[in-house]
């Protein structure tokens, strides 16, 4: 569905958007300020770098109203669908998220797509200022002949599955072999990594998706192999998540040793967490020589220089690299390893929702200049068109990375607002959805949150997600 071409009349009191605007009396509470000189903006996508900008907007602009629209019933993104379920204390952030959408000047729209329900020369009209913080929807590939069978998948797709992204559910990863290879050595990768290796004791106490669980106690997976193509000093992961590897109970991690050589007369010369995270390395790999064999019967598995180069049934080809101004180079030599799943783990990237977005293909992000969306020419600014998060600056950091990054572009806008960069004087109406479109508001997300939540009790666990949209719709009562 698309945007109701009829504006609503201005008015210097407020706006009530009912019944009559939609097709769920849902709505009706969803009431916004609209007095002359009422600075409108409108920000897409509700992950953590639409609601930081939010936060921000609201708390310094006292005049302002902020819609957001998101394509999902429910709000939250990355830290919903993307935080490993058996981190909850990374997932309080929902708690400064939900305050800031209790803001009477702020208003959610879920269900709502761009490109497809609303253009974004629709919320042009009818706002001063757009911010797109969509994210990364999209993975890199490795580019390998037989990248497409269904033994290789994405660890973005295999976290959607376990956390119970609509549609992901379909996903059915094959967990009867031994081995998993996991190409990739970040942080996404080694969350892969602990859940297909946890106890499913401790993991059922989490809210991951009940279909998962299945499938993980089922899993017959006993060997993870997590392989990068730099060596240790380069490694992608921190040390909060090598350590919860180091911890998992039942679960060996071998190193091998000559991925080492040289690594210690190094220590002295590295920045502080880096250093902190080599030596925790060393001190594992020191360790792992006094162990018991036989006594563990999963391991997990770091390998070093090494570059994928073909997929083969059951195994993967590996070019041995070797570093070359911190650049990982291929050698002639090479290594196969056993691989009855792989994971694709190289990077996320984000799509172009709409052909008004001047979009980078090749990098995977909004062409922009510190927040401000550069122009097909490049020579200029979008007047009032912003962008943020990973959509803008590609997938880098963590939540406190994004959150910096919000704050820096929401302050743009504040500044640019009064510079006069662009209008902000005229009323604009905001989002006006037809009467057939199935709009989820705040309150519908409360309804949600509230059938999950009630579903988790009887399961000890925190929530049982609700994957389904036509359920989440039926839910929220549209």
């Amino acid at each position: 569905m698309s945007l109701t071409r009829n504006f609503f009349n201005c008015r210097r009191s407020l706006i009530n958007i009912n019944s009559s605007s939609f097709s769920t009396s849902a709505v009706k509470s969803q009431n916004v300020q609209q007095a002359t000189g009422t600075k409108r903006i409108c920000i897409v996508g509700a992950g953590p770098a639409g609601f930081y900008a939010a936060q921000y907007l609201l708390k310094q602009l006292t005049d302002c109203a902020v819609d957001i629209v998101e394509k999902l019933p429910v709000p939250f993104g990355l830290v919903r669908f993307g935080v490993a379920p058996d981190h909850p204390e990374v997932k309080n952030v929902i708690n400064t998220f939900t305050k800031t959408a209790e803001n009477p000047r702020l208003r959610f729209f879920g269900n709502v797509t761009l490109g497809t329900d609303v253009t974004l020369q629709e919320l042009r009209e009818r706002y001063h200022a757009v911010l797109l913080t969509y994210g990364a929807d999209q993975d890199r590939e490795l580019e390998l002949d037989n990248e497409g069978q269904a033994h290789v998948i994405s660890a973005r797709n295999f976290v959607a599955w376990y956390n119970g992204l609509p549609g992901a559910e379909q996903l059915q990863p094959d967990l009867s072999g031994r081995d998993v290879t996991i190409v990739g050595q970040g942080n996404v990768a080694v969350d892969v990594a602990r859940m297909l290796l946890s106890p499913i004791d401790s993991l059922k106490l989490t809210d991951t998706t009940e279909y998962a669980l299945q499938a993980l106690a089922d899993s017959k997976v006993e060997r993870v192999h997590l392989v990068g193509r730099r060596g240790p000093l380069q490694a992608a992961f921190t040390i909060k998540e090598l350590r919860e590897m180091l911890k998992l109970p039942n679960v060996e991690t071998c190193w091998r040793p000559q991925d080492f050589t040289g690594i210690e007369a190094q220590l002295d010369k590295l920045q502080r967490p880096r250093k902190r995270l080599t030596e925790l390395m060393l001190k594992s790999l020191g360790e792992q020589s006094s162990r018991k064999a036989g006594t563990i019967n999963k391991q997990f598995l770091p390998i070093f220089l090494r570059a994928a180069k073909s997929i083969a049934e059951r195994k993967m080809e590996f070019s041995i690299t070797e570093l070359r101004e911190n650049s990982a180079v291929a050698t002639e030599a090479t290594e196969h390893l056993p691989a009855d799943l792989i994971l694709r783990s190289i990077g996320y990237k984000s799509s172009c929702a709409d052909a008004g977005i001047h979009f980078d293909a090749h990098r995977g992000h909004v062409c922009n200049q510190q927040g401000r969306v550069l122009k097909e020419d490049k020579s200029q600014a979008e007047p009032g068109l912003y962008v943020a998060g990973w959509l803008g600056s590609g997938p880098t950091g963590v939540i406190l990375t994004t959150m910096n990054g919000a704050f820096t572009v929401a302050k743009t806008i504040c500044d640019d607002m009064a510079a006069n960069a662009f209008d902000a004087t005229s009323i604009k109406p905001g989002l006006v959805m037809d009467n057939n479109k199935r709009i989820v508001t705040w309150q519908g997300w409360q309804r949600i949150d509230k059938y999950e939540t009630e579903a988790g009790k009887s399961k000890l666990k925190p929530r049982e997600k609700v994957v389904s949209i036509p359920e989440m719709l039926r839910i929220a009562g549209v």
